[in-house]
């Protein structure tokens, strides 16, 4: 397994990935109608283009014959990111890719003090892997995110561990 920086060729299977992703994986946690949303908003050819002009790095989750995920971060500060997207194929959970992919992220990023990211309340399965990593949660949010749907997150930090 490997990561790779991705560019604009690669944002149709950015794309791709994240409506199979997310199909998969949010109707348990979040009804259609919003998937369908967060999608266009989040994913769409331009958008996805803009969030590449804002600085947001992404980062394809690949093995020798195919991509099977993506990550999604920004700088915010000196040492200071944010996780945006984190998103393995179902498939693919569960065999310590996340936890690998997550480490070669930290390589690509040697001076990142800490890390932020929010993620769902009722999204249990990433909350654990979340965990598992060095994630804790630093509080509870709730954002409106248009057309009346709000997101209910933790906001959680991954701190570097000194040398």
């Amino acid at each position: 397994m490997d990561i790779r920086l991705a560019s604009e060729q690669d944002i149709p299977l950015l794309h791709e990935l994240a409506h199979r992703i997310w199909w998969d994986h949010y109707p348990a946690i979040i009804s259609e109608a919003q998937i369908r949303y967060m999608l266009d908003m989040n994913y769409s050819p331009e958008n996805l283009r803009t969030q590449m002009a804002q600085g947001q790095e992404f980062w394809l989750l690949e093995t020798t014959d195919k991509a099977f995920g993506f990550i999604g971060i920004s700088a915010e500060a000196p040492g200071q990111y944010f996780l945006h997207k984190f998103y393995i194929d179902g498939n693919q959970q569960g065999r310590g890719m996340g936890a690998r992919a997550f480490q070669l992220l930290l390589q690509h990023y040697p001076t990142a003090e800490t890390i932020r990211l929010k993620v769902n309340r009722s999204n249990f399965k990433s909350i654990n892997f979340y965990f598992k990593v060095g994630f804790l949660i630093e509080y509870c949010l709730e954002t409106a995110i248009g057309q009346g749907f709000v997101m209910d997150d933790f906001q959680m930090l991954f701190r570097r561990p000194s040398p």
